[in-house]
């Protein structure tokens, strides 16, 4: 017997509705299904996507806006607010924050997150122990991938790599470095994949976030990308100061990111609100070249990385607000380049985590998303409702919607008679 069988559903790549079967979790079937099923639920026509992928969070210092005095004007002072604010955290204060940000994902349809976890002598291991617990509680609804994340440094840290070490052995998924904030960005890269190739898992890097190319520390993440021949297994964020390059050098580099098959993911609303703050004229957007990459073949994802916090001070935990701001900040408006942008919140993120078989295809993961439109495009254009969201096989989440015009009756009331 089938788990699911969700009638009349518009795929992206198919131009007539078709049901998709579901059972263990996958997609048996693509067609008219037929046979009983524990369930059957007719999406009417609605669009289905796979589930959204948010490829860069950081839910342990998610909405501190209350606590945290003043705006950051950069990134370094950014990081010394959430510093300070880390100071007073506690295992409890990380997780019920941590728990309202995931469920405003799910709600949203996010079914596979990456969490970057700081490890580091002012919070310890502490937000790794809490963050581990909150994977095993949101298994049905998210599949959530940690990274033992060293925001302070590693060189400038002593106890750092240390720290990360026992954070893998605890069970993190894998490793993230900030080069810029240390004092060797070299070595600090090193260490990173040092520690990738002993636990055998992916890196992810927080890199050459600044208006000017003045680090491009990507280049040597490249370099040992090949080196130790850990292609397709690595992620750069921010990677603002790329858009500062001339154009055959940004080029060049950029042929360098699609041969080492890095990941490059955008975090729009950061990048926006804290790049640019030095230039008086034709302020930058300090967006990485997100048409530029994707036009060479790099997987790019869009992911909110903070929500209400120094870094960012707004945030709705919705990686669809992401393609909507992404369609005029990245002068990506047309109904082609849109669905592009919904594939920097679906395919390319999940090629960057290295999800398996995800997809809306036979044998694909019931990973799935049902939205109140019927195009890919109005996504983006639209931010339709969510009509209903699958998690390996199984409704996890249903949204009703009930709107009530008053206005139009109450006018109706008052009409004349006769």
């Amino acid at each position: 017997m089938l788990d699911l069988i969700l009638r009349t559903c518009r795929l992206p790549d198919r131009a007539e509705p078709v049901d998709l079967a579901i059972a263990g979790g996958r997609i048996r079937e693509v067609g008219a299904a037929s046979g009983p099923a524990r369930e059957t639920i007719d999406v009417a026509g609605r669009l289905v996507t796979p589930g959204l992928v948010d490829s860069h969070m950081h839910l342990d210092k998610a909405l501190l806006t209350e606590r945290v005095a003043g705006s950051a004007e950069t990134a370094a002072e950014a990081i010394r607010l959430t510093g300070a604010a880390k100071r007073a955290f506690t295992a409890a204060d990380i997780a019920g924050r941590a728990r309202r940000v995931l469920d405003l994902a799910v709600a949203a349809g996010t079914t596979a997150m990456r969490a970057h976890v700081e490890v580091d002598p002012i919070v310890g291991l502490m937000g790794m122990g809490a963050m581990l617990a909150l994977k095993r509680e949101y298994a049905p609804a998210v599949d959530l991938q940690l990274c033992a994340f060293a925001q302070e440094g590693i060189l400038q840290a002593p106890p750092t790599e240390t720290l990360l070490r026992r954070a893998l052995e605890m069970g993190a998924d894998l490793i993230g470095g900030c080069p810029y904030n240390d004092t060797d960005a070299r070595r600090h890269i090193e260490v990173v994949f040092a520690l990738a190739a002993e636990f055998g898992v992916d890196a992810d890097f927080h890199v050459d976030f600044s208006d000017e190319p003045e680090h491009l520390h990507v280049r040597e993440i490249v370099r040992q990308t090949i080196r130790a021949g850990w292609q397709g297994r690595v992620a750069a964020g921010h990677l603002t100061e790329l858009a500062a390059l001339p154009g055959p050098e940004q080029a060049a580099l950029v042929a360098e990111l699609a041969a080492a098959r890095i990941g490059v993911i955008s975090l729009p609303l950061t990048d926006l609100y804290l790049m640019g703050r030095r230039d008086e004229l034709n302020v930058r957007r300090g967006l990485t070249p997100i048409r530029r990459l994707l036009e060479a073949g790099v997987p790019v994802a869009l992911a909110s990385n903070n929500v209400r916090n120094p870094f960012t001070p707004i945030g709705t935990a919705d990686p669809a607000h992401l393609t909507f701001v992404a369609a005029v900040a990245a002068h990506m408006g047309t109904r082609d380049l849109m669905r592009d942008l919904v594939a920097t919140v679906t395919t390319h993120p999940a090629r960057i985590l290295n999800l398996r078989d995800y997809g809306c295809g036979a044998g694909c993961r019931a990973d799935l998303v049902v939205w109140e439109c019927e195009r890919l495009d109005e996504i983006v254009m639209a931010l339709p409702p969510r009509r209903l969201v699958v998690k390996g096989g199984r409704v996890s989440v249903e949204h009703e919607r009930r709107i009530v015009e008053r206005w139009r009756s109450d006018d109706a009331s008052r009409a004349p008679s006769g």
